[in-house]
């Protein structure tokens, strides 16, 4: 498949071959669901806690004497009966991440890779240089090119003057190809590939 590559002006410098194995796949929304919810479930923190009966700061003498009361025998106020008592069975800290084969993790980056591409919402360009690296300038060329929601994908490190400029933006994320992934990828309305980061992209995913 062949694929203009454009300049930040949007002037065409030249083609590409994209590769059908990365960028020519049919979508798969389920691989694609599966990756999000393995992707998301690594980021929760998991550190909600309720304290046990064993952890509540509090005498342990008896409430009041076994018999003749009339009321239920007790015999600490630390159960989870009371008012200030332990939670039974409560949260504790865990890790909420779960495994997902590379097979599938691969196969659903490819498939929103080709998404991207079937959509009309994949540009490639040359390089990410910019002449006048202000957050300004940036965001007057990003509604220049109708970029309202962008991920910029580079081979190594975006370019640095770049990278300060659109670090103020909030329509723009960049990331390294190595850190590429399907959450990000269908976040953004845009898909921003440099050259040399479709070569390395084809290299790793095929």
């Amino acid at each position: 498949m062949k694929v203009a590559v454009t300049n930040l002006k949007a002037e065409s410098v030249g083609e590409i071959n994209l590769s059908d194995k990365v960028f020519g796949l049919d979508a798969r929304p389920d691989l694609m669901h599966r990756y999000v919810r393995w992707q998301l479930a690594k980021r929760r923190s998991g550190n909600h806690k309720a304290k046990a009966r064993s952890e509540i700061r509090g005498t342990t003498a008896k409430m009041y004497k076994q018999k003749g009361t009339g009321r239920a025998r007790h015999g600490t106020s630390k159960v989870n009966q009371f008012r200030g008592g332990g939670a039974t069975f409560g949260p504790v800290p865990r890790d909420h991440g779960h495994k997902l084969p590379k097979k599938v993790r691969r196969l659903a980056l490819k498939s929103a890779l080709s998404t991207k591409y079937a959509d009309g919402n994949l540009v490639v360009v040359d390089s990410l240089e910019v002449a006048d690296a202000r957050t300004k300038t940036l965001a007057e060329l990003l509604n220049k090119l109708g970029w309202n929601s962008v991920l910029v994908i580079s081979a190594n490190d975006a370019n640095i003057e770049f990278q300060k400029a659109a670090s103020n933006l909030p329509s723009i994320s960049i990331l390294n190809q190595k850190g590429a992934n399907v959450y990000d990828i269908l976040k953004r309305e845009v898909l921003v590939i440099t050259r040399d980061a479709i070569a390395e992209l084809e290299a790793r995913l095929t």
